[in-house]
């Protein structure tokens, strides 16, 4: 039995994206394991969107072959429940195959599943993330990731490329390619998580200062104050401040940074300028000072993130 384990205002499409993909493989492999809704507390259980699921009472781990953990809003309360965690940590014991969508490595992570392993979670959960359990090679770029019998995936529709790769590895490559395309979805997604530009994080990232922003993209390495930003803005700089915060959901100080980030990231991983360089030319001055805002950003340094993108490549 594929288990997919759901706890009040869990993520809906955290368990039916998943849930579809192995409904369709069934179709080709007829003897591929049942699909089950499963909870602490057996009955109806209220999605965060109010949509409803009746799940079965957990079952006894040799019934179970592979286990869903899906995510939650408030993922923080889902890690209080002790029995939850239990469950998770008595099917890993005996060798079940765990699986975590989104925020739903919380749970795995607070079983102790994930110590030293290679992970992945939702990309905005990750400064938390990091802090909460250090212990984790988090790598927040990922879509999905699997070291050893432990798999983890990105945020909300990645449990869809999660289950995929799963079917991939049980029913081979033409079986998954040919579940995606009955979904109409990507059989193996490119990309990572990174790939949802900065921009598009601020509320409003076309609106009056969507050229001033596109100019600060361009010009990283200059002196980027709320100042010179409001100068050129033809603004007072407490007015600029106020008007900008407001419109993009962000402060000018913390547009530039994300901005930096994201530009110095996708040089780090694609090219083979020196860390120094990149820091320099992306208006972080120092590669220390880079190096610190790329920990509190994407849980690791520079030189760990380039490393990661090079062996996407050879194995790729």
């Amino acid at each position: 039995m594929i288990a997919i384990l759901v706890y009040p205002d869990f993520q809906l499409l955290d368990a039916t994206g998943p849930a579809a993909v192995f409904e369709v493989a069934r179709r080709y492999v007829p003897s591929a394991p049942d699909i089950k809704m499963i909870a602490v507390k057996g009955g109806i259980v209220r999605s965060s969107s109010k949509v409803e699921v009746v799940a079965a009472e957990l079952p006894p781990a040799v019934e179970v072959s592979t286990l869903i953990v899906v995510g939650a809003l408030e993922i923080e309360e889902v890690i209080k429940c002790q029995s939850t965690i239990a469950y998770v940590r008595q099917l890993a014991s005996v060798g079940v195959r765990i699986a975590s969508v989104c925020s739903g490595a919380y749970v795995l992570a607070e079983a102790g599943l994930l110590d030293a392993r290679k992970a992945t979670t939702h990309w905005c959960r990750t400064q938390d993330f990091v802090v909460r359990y250090p212990n984790v090679r988090l790598d927040p770029d990922r879509i999905y990731l699997n070291d050893g019998n432990i798999w983890t995936s990105g945020g909300v529709t990645a449990g869809i490329d999660l289950a995929l790769a799963i079917t991939s590895h049980d029913h081979g490559d033409d079986i998954a390619k040919e579940v995606a395309r009955q979904l109409v979805v990507y059989h193996r997604r490119g990309g990572g998580q990174s790939q949802f530009s900065s921009l598009l994080e601020l509320k409003s990232p076309d609106g009056r200062f969507g050229p001033l922003l596109s100019w600060v993209r361009e010009n990283l390495d200059k002196a980027l104050t709320v100042e010179n930003l409001a100068d050129r803005a033809g603004l007072s700089p407490r007015h600029f401040a106020r008007v900008f915060t407001a419109e993009t959901g962000a402060t000018p100080s913390k547009a530039v940074e994300r901005l930096r980030l994201e530009v110095a990231r996708e040089r780090v991983q694609t090219t083979s300028e020196q860390i120094e360089q990149v820091a320099e030319s992306t208006g972080f001055g120092d590669a220390e000072r880079m190096r610190r805002a790329f920990v509190r950003a994407f849980g690791q340094p520079p030189q760990s993130l380039r490393r990661v993108a090079r062996n996407k490549v050879t194995h790729y």
